[in-house]
């Protein structure tokens, strides 16, 4: 059996926690001293991005935090605009670098200490990417020999850089222990892909090869965000998930609402804000959520003092203006839903298509709901719950 120690689990107090494995270890470690929490985060993001890359044919990348994804991407090239929203700076991206800038892109503020994941090897654009983040770790299938030596160097040698084996597959049956019971189960190892997109209960009907797209994204992200869980996925990347909610409607409400901050942050008055020098890159990222109407996380005063000048608060009429150029957006739901109110609420935030399982007894309201909004909606038959 293999065996690696690690200092501590979860909390600091518990100690002598270790990884193991009947056989070998599918990874290797290149960098640092990876936790229990590191590797929670870099086992379920890895099979996100393996996953979206045989989906999808493209590259992919995603940023965990706490055992769900912040964001997550495919390798689409970035616009002009992406890369200053995404701060992603001026420098030639290659298809994984984009994929981990728009990933970190989906919601900045979150992704602060994050655990990152990527499909393909990792090469020096990436790696440079990565190198002005603050991150906790990667875990690839390889890394170009200047790529490697960038991420070892990172946090003073302690940022932790795995290396998994991409050929690498799990038992069949998975265990864990809660309690001293041990709970088992078939491993999740349904194949997402296009056959699931067949059943289109709407009256619209026409599912536009990027939003099947962006379709096959999110539901391979709600596989791995703990449940209940909402994305809404947009240009090849997620733009707001919900996740770990007791309700389908908060699910959906959380995952708007991050969503609308996202293309808020596009606007164009955001575009001609100037940060006073020295202003760290996180700082910048919460200021930009505080402003557009996210989370309230500092007071007037502090937002202030951060930039030249500060621009006068977006009305509600810019606000709905600049919201409904945001169309054609897909949400997807790891479980059915029970009502339509996630239905009404998603039309708010440029959603055009929708996913979900079905097999509710009002699956007829939430029909008629996309009806009357002109959404199309897909039934895939495939609960997704992840805990």
């Amino acid at each position: 059996m293999a065996e690696l120690e690690l200092r501590y689990g979860a909390n600091p107090h518990q100690a002598g926690a270790r990884v193991t494995a009947s056989g070998a270890l599918p990874f290797t470690v290149l960098g640092g001293a990876p936790g229990y929490i590191n590797f929670l985060d870099a086992l379920n993001s890895w099979q996100l991005v393996r996953e979206a890359r045989a989906a999808t044919g493209l590259p992919a990348a995603t940023s965990f935090k706490h055992v769900s994804p912040a964001g997550a991407a495919l390798g689409l090239p970035l616009t002009d605009s992406e890369r200053r929203v995404f701060a992603a700076g001026t420098e030639e991206l290659s298809a994984t670098a984009a994929a981990y800038a728009r990933a970190r892109g989906a919601d900045r503020m979150s992704s602060y200490g994050d655990w990152v994941a990527v499909s393909d090897q990792v090469d020096l654009a990436t790696a440079r990417l990565l190198k002005r983040e603050t991150s906790d770790g990667i875990i690839a299938p390889g890394y170009d020999a200047d790529a490697l030596d960038v991420l070892r160097a990172k946090k003073g040698g302690a940022y932790r850089v795995l290396a998994i084996d991409p050929d690498y597959r799990p038992p069949a049956t998975e265990r864990r222990e809660v309690f001293g019971v041990t709970l088992e189960q078939p491993r999740n190892d349904t194949v997402i892909d296009g056959e699931l997109l067949t059943n289109v209960p709407t009256a619209a009907r026409d599912i536009p090869p990027a939003a099947a797209r962006d379709m096959l994204l999110a539901l391979i992200a709600l596989k791995y965000t703990q449940s209940n869980s909402v994305c809404i996925a947009y240009r090849g990347q997620t733009i707001g998930i919900g996740a770990g909610q007791q309700s389908r409607i908060h699910c959906t409400a959380l995952a708007a609402d991050k969503a609308c901050a996202w293309h808020l942050r596009f606007h164009p008055v955001l575009q001609k804000v100037r940060f006073r020098p020295g202003v760290r890159r996180h700082d910048r990222d919460t200021w930009m959520t505080q402003y557009v109407g996210g989370v309230q996380v500092t007071d007037d005063a502090w937002l202030r003092a951060q930039v030249e000048e500060m621009p006068p608060p977006l009305t509600a009429e810019q606000r709905a203006d600049w919201l409904a150029g945001l169309d054609g957006a897909v949400l997807a739901s790891d479980g059915f839903f029970p009502h339509r109110d996630s239905i009404d609420v998603a039309r708010r935030c440029g959603v055009r298509y929708i996913v979900q399982p079905g097999g509710s007894l009002r699956d007829g309201d939430v029909i008629e709901a996309c009806d009357e909004h002109g959404l199309a909606m897909v039934m895939t038959g495939l609960r997704l719950f992840h805990h």
